[in-house]
């Protein structure tokens, strides 16, 4: 199972919320990039980046940030927030992203993620995060009747590389993730998935591995916090 240690940009910093809300954000660091070499420097082998203002702008607002990050590290970076057209994913992958995670446009607008996985085999993720099991958009600010597991099958035949599943109640929270509901939306796809939100312990990491079904795990406050050893994480999951 892949560990992907979080960058979360608001305003050009790194931040984590509280379960989704903009209004509780807690910065960690004026430096993205310098926090991306530390993730590095502490043995992981992709990092995840989310724009935060971009996932309520419909647009990138960090890309300064995200740019400063690739051009920083070697390891694989995936970015969501605020992809939302072809030619922003286009954009992204030629600057060097590793792979897109494309959120509000899987429920709005199905027929894009499946055209860019299409014409982009494995960089196409779709992010998928949800309130009691209904998906939330536009930056987890409106709520949809759309059920996680539903939207997940919906994309079986699409080629995307991967499911990354946040439960928002749990995001930024330290109460540990959602074991039971990502199994299941694991077992019910053939996608991988990777679990995001409440990762808070190598306890909480080890469950979500234990599972034998989740690809990959997001973790964020807890690696700022120090709940989180990165270097022994990593080691741990690779023992």
């Amino acid at each position: 199972m892949i560990l992907y240690p979080a960058i979360d940009l608001k305003d050009g910093k790194c931040v984590r919320l509280l379960r989704g809300d903009m209004d509780k954000a807690t910065v960690f660091g004026e430096d993205p990039a310098a926090q991306a070499a530390a993730f590095v420097s502490a043995g992981c082998e992709w990092l995840h980046l989310v724009d935060l203002n971009g996932a309520f702008a419909g647009e990138p607002v960090n890309g300064a940030a995200v740019e400063a990050i690739l051009a920083r590290v070697s390891v694989p970076c995936q970015l969501g927030g605020g992809i939302r057209d072809m030619a922003t994913i286009e954009t992204w992958l030629s600057k060097g992203l590793a792979r897109v995670i494309l959120g509000t446009v899987a429920v709005e607008n199905p027929d894009l993620v499946r055209e860019a996985a299409r014409a982009f085999p494995r960089k196409v993720a779709v992010g998928i995060d949800a309130r009691a099991g209904r998906v939330a958009t536009r930056g987890w600010a409106e709520e949809t009747e759309v059920m996680a597991t539903d939207l997940a099958k919906s994309y079986e035949d699409a080629g995307v590389a991967a499911i990354i599943y946040t439960d928002i109640d749990r995001d930024g929270a330290m109460g540990g993730p959602n074991v039971e509901a990502t199994a299941a939306l694991a077992r019910a796809v053939t996608i991988p998935v990777i679990a995001s939100g409440g990762v808070s312990s190598i306890r909480d990491l080890l469950a979500l591995r234990e599972t034998g079904v989740i690809a990959g795990a997001i973790s964020g406050r807890a690696l700022y916090d120090g709940a989180i050893d990165l270097a022994e994480a990593l080691a741990v999951l690779k023992g």
